[in-house]
């Protein structure tokens, strides 16, 4: 049976078969059925219900309704809403509750968008397991002895348990995309600063990106095309041409790019690399060029990341000091026990390893060794990208190295944990839009399985519209030969 996409069941609101107000209760009666996934940090269930019965009673009047009228998302625990808690699955904002609400939220809130809760997260969305959260991890719906992957877990679970139909997650590493590929669904972030960060909690600011997913493709072109644009509050979100995503379609054969060395060797599960052939072999198939080339820098990429964004979050998370908000140690008696104390009690073991991490990488004497030299480094990753881009339209890649690991497998193993984003950090080392595309469950086995593909700089147009033909086109073995 396909799942709802927003078209769909907006259609079946306009025909009356539905009610909003049903919809969301169907949505609150799948997540009480469903706690032991441990999917939401709140839900906003009175909240929702009544937004619901308002838009019933708009539609019944003949009001005109907003783009996302009907349409239930969830927001991942970074995502501030003004009046409502935000804690970055974090102990240290446990009881913080937004003044303010970020601006891509706002943006789908002003159509009509209906919230029923924040999802689980690693704490400030340092993770790639959703094992790190104050709250406890987030189970994967297709095996709840595995993880749904992170940071952006519960979101990702959000959707494959059919609690809403679209939710809003956040990347700095590739933490839509990989959550997305361990859930079976689309996982889209786009180029640095399309969509504001403002509102957004910060782990590493030149990385963050707010994300969707999604079952289809089409609703992540619809939210993009509602969300994306330049922003008073955000100076890195320019003031660039918003394409009409939900409208494009992809024309013609493409040049399709990919790492052969990825496929070889034992760098990834077998079963990764066999979904990745496949692919490759379905879109040669279907009459579209697609070559091997050569990449030189995977040694780097892991490093360079994980250099970079440990010592911006060291600056970031240096606000949480137990005296402005947040958590403050009840045992503290002077400053410096105010600032130790309510840092080491409020942070977690992974958070407290990156901020030591970047402050040592920022310190004086290693800064050029470290910082700097991963800025260089940075830089050529990106241009060589780059320069594979100008000869092809897409990147295509793996996106994770194995399937969904048991739950508590990989806690005591934090260099597990970095190298499960080998694949995913390229797109946003670079600033590049990417997207997870499901293929289904890995070969022997019931675990969902994908690929990614990248476009260039400020491409998501033509990386949307193309994850659309493969969704709907390329599976009726349409054929540009």
């Amino acid at each position: 049976m396909p799942h709802p996409t927003i078209a769909t069941t907006q259609a079946a609101l306009a025909a009356g078969e539905v009610t909003t107000q049903q919809l969301v209760e169907r949505y609150l009666a799948a997540i009480g059925e469903q706690r032991y996934l441990n999917i939401y940090v709140e839900v906003y269930a009175d909240e929702a219900l009544d937004q619901a019965r308002e838009q019933d009673g708009r539609r019944r009047a003949g009001a005109t309704l907003g783009r996302l009228a009907g349409v239930v998302i969830s927001i991942k625990d970074v995502i501030c809403y003004a009046g409502h808690g935000v804690s970055a699955g974090s102990a240290i904002l446990e009881d913080f509750v937004s003044p303010y609400t970020a601006t891509a939220l706002q943006r789908l809130l002003d159509e009509d968008a209906i919230v029923i809760g924040r999802t689980n997260c690693d704490e400030f969305a340092m993770g790639s397991g959703n094992e790190n959260s104050h709250y406890g991890p987030t189970r994967n719906a297709a095996d709840p002895a595995r993880v749904p992957g992170g940071s952006s877990g519960g979101a990702a679970v959000s959707v494959q348990a059919g609690t809403c139909l679209l939710a809003v997650g956040s990347s700095t590493g590739g933490s839509v995309r990989q959550p997305a590929s361990f859930c079976g669904l689309y996982g889209f972030k786009p180029t640095y600063g399309r969509i504001s960060r403002h509102g957004l909690i910060a782990y590493g600011s030149s990385f963050d990106q707010i994300g969707l997913l999604a079952h289809d493709p089409a609703d992540i072109a619809l939210g993009l095309e509602i969300m994306a644009g330049a922003d008073n509050y955000d100076a890195t979100a320019p003031n660039r041409p918003i394409p009409l995503y939900s409208k494009a379609k992809s024309e013609g054969p493409k040049r399709i790019a990919y790492f052969g060395d990825l496929l070889e060797g034992e760098g990834a599960d077998p079963a990764i690399r066999t979904a990745t052939r496949q692919a490759i072999e379905a879109y040669r198939a279907a009459g579209h060029k697609v070559e091997s080339v050569t990449f030189d820098y995977f040694d780097y990429v892991v490093p360079t990341y994980y250099v970079l964004t440990t010592a911006e979050a060291s600056s970031n998370l240096s606000r949480y000091d137990g005296m402005r908000y947040g958590y403050r140690s009840p045992d503290a008696n002077t400053l410096e026990e105010t600032y130790r104390m309510s840092r080491s009690e409020g942070f977690g073991t992974e958070v407290q390893r990156r901020i030591l991490l970047g402050t040592f990488v920022l310190s004086s004497g290693y800064y050029d060794a470290f910082y700097g030299k991963a800025q260089r480094a940075r830089r050529v990753i990106q241009d060589q990208l780059r320069r594979i881009l100008v000869d092809y339209d897409f990147i295509l890649m793996p996106v994770s190295p194995s399937l969904p690991w048991y739950v508590g497998e990989q806690l005591d193993d934090p260099v597990a944990n970095y190298l499960a984003d080998i694949y995913t950090v390229l797109a946003n080392l670079a600033g590049l839009p990417a997207i997870a595309i499901p293929t289904g469950t890995a070969e022997g086995s019931h675990l969902p399985v994908g690929y990614q593909l990248m476009a260039d700089l400020w491409c998501e147009k033509e990386l949307l519209a193309f994850a659309r033909y493969a969704r709907y086109e390329r599976s009726d073995a349409k054929s540009y030969g």
